[in-house]
């Protein structure tokens, strides 16, 4: 009787022995494995954070704009940065077609408002065209009959337009001291309103 009470005691003492060590090694190897873990989720949160940042900077950062040199209705050479380079003053590049509704109905509404604005505000709108060579021949006729107050450029080649990443018209692209301050695309009734305000802000 007494040797089975030692064996048992021995048997417990072994295996508390076998736990012991189990766990300990099972703690240390968590440990070891919690911490490269946490250092992976450390590194890759680091990375996030700084692609965030820099993502943010450059959506943030003014985008000069580009040295692009096109012709006015008139047949005037223009170049879009540094002719349109007035201290302070806010130049509202206004993209459009004769082949594009939208475009012609913000034309007509911003110069519903135009003199208005032009008082208040140190401001400049430039109508640029983007007709190709298959219907920029439609913009003299359509100018004469609207009577837009504004500067007109043709962008025939499309050269101004991807310059500045323009997607589809009615694109406004807003420009002070030579930097995109501002761009909006498309137009509905009012949008107008809205870039007004915009621009009191810039």
């Amino acid at each position: 009787m007494q040797e089975y009470c030692d064996i048992h005691k021995i048997y417990i003492l072994h295996r508390i022995i076998f736990f012991t060590i189990y766990w300990a090694y099972t703690l240390i190897f968590f440990n070891i494995a919690t911490q490269q873990f946490l250092h992976i989720i450390y590194n890759s949160m680091k990375k996030l954070v700084l692609l965030f940042l820099l993502v943010a900077a450059a959506a943030s950062a003014q985008k000069e704009m580009p040295n692009v040199t096109i012709q006015s209705v008139n047949n005037k050479s223009l170049n879009v940065k540094n002719d349109f380079a007035e201290k302070d003053k806010l130049y509202v590049f206004c993209f459009w077609a004769t082949w594009c509704v939208p475009c012609i109905n913000e034309l007509d509404a911003i110069n519903e408002h135009y003199a208005e604005w032009s008082k208040e505000l140190n401001m400049e709108v430039v109508a640029i065209s983007i007709d190709d060579s298959r219907t920029q021949k439609r913009v003299k006729p359509l100018l004469n009959g609207k009577k837009w107050p504004y500067e007109v450029l043709l962008d025939g080649n499309q050269d101004l337009k991807r310059a500045l990443a323009v997607a589809n018209p009615p694109y406004t692209v807003v420009v002070k001291n030579k930097k995109v301050v501002y761009v909006h695309n498309g137009y509905s009734q009012g949008a107008e309103n809205e870039l007004y305000e915009k621009l009191k802000q810039l």
